[in-house]
């Protein structure tokens, strides 16, 4: 099944819309519920990982371990909040137990654990390492032949980490085309713009003198997330890096473009605010498409 859930599958752009608004709605939900965790970057990428487990991946919830699976790593552990979201919407596991969230005993951990929750791939949290992770399991799938695609998402801020550049190096050295990396870039970090901090631009250009093939994109806009994903399979001599260019806490208000919303959740106030502006949008984008 090729991105397929078990309910019924998302066709056109404007239900993908209505999807990734319901994934938003759900992320503050839940980070109000857990008291903690980060609200700027799960906001900001729900359009992503709509595209991806709505279209884009080749999974079935109910066969999460399919050995023919895409897999995808996300090494910025702590926007799970938004894989999390989108997995429930998928059908992974229920709505309900986005609730849990942080709590003791759940499944959704402050970071995602591989082994407590079936179709997640990998264990993250320290930053920078999981573009090596999926750049082992993207090579042991070429080396046994195996036709799987492996997807690597990460955060702008852990660039500044010095593995990626040699996974990097070693990725395009031996031209792993079955890997796809999104780059969150969202020009956020924990303590300020990533600019000011480490600048990272211009981020194309190193990345292309690295050996890579480079996607930019508007990581709001579906049409583009899922052409450059499809592109991306297309090309079999060099591994592909999508730069998603994204707005942190995308669609509510006071959270966009602050980096002090990358590491705090919404107080009860504001989540009331926030889902009020989330649920007029949604409605906004029903009466288009009907």
């Amino acid at each position: 099944m090729h991105g397929r859930t078990a309910h019924k599958h998302p066709k056109e752009y404007g239900e993908l819309e209505e999807v990734a608004v319901k994934v938003r709605e759900s992320i503050v939900e839940m980070l109000l519920e857990a008291g903690s965790g980060h609200s700027a970057g799960p906001l900001g990428m729900a359009d992503v990982f709509t595209a991806l487990y709505f279209n884009v991946l080749n999974i079935d919830p109910k066969k999460p371990d399919d050995p023919k699976r895409d897999r995808l790593v996300l090494s910025a552990g702590h926007i799970c909040p938004v894989q999390y979201a989108t997995m429930a919407h998928a059908g992974f596991f229920p709505l309900s137990e986005l609730k849990t969230l942080r709590k003791l005993g759940t499944r959704l951990q402050g970071h995602p654990h591989v082994g407590t929750l079936p179709g997640v791939e990998v264990s993250s949290g320290p930053l920078g390492q999981g573009i090596s992770q999926a750049i082992g399991i993207a090579l042991a799938g070429k080396m046994n032949g195996e036709k799987f695609e492996v997807y690597c998402v990460s955060g702008d801020g852990e660039l500044q980490e010095g593995q990626n550049w040699e996974a990097a190096m070693f990725a395009a050295k031996n031209r792993i085309a079955n890997l796809t990396w999104i780059i969150d870039r969202n020009n956020i970090q924990i303590d300020g713009y990533t600019e000011d901090i480490m600048p990272l631009e211009p981020l194309r250009d190193k990345f292309e003198a690295f050996g890579w093939h480079v996607i930019d994109i508007d990581g709001h806009n579906l049409e583009e997330i899922i052409n450059a994903c499809n592109m991306a399979k297309a090309i079999v001599e060099r591994p592909v890096l999508i730069l998603a260019h994204t707005i942190p806490g995308k669609d509510v208000e006071f959270m966009e473009y602050k980096f002090e919303w990358h590491g705090k959740p919404p107080d009860r106030k504001e989540a009331k605010d926030a889902m009020h502006q989330l649920r007029t949008l949604e409605g906004k984008i029903v009466s288009e498409h009907e």
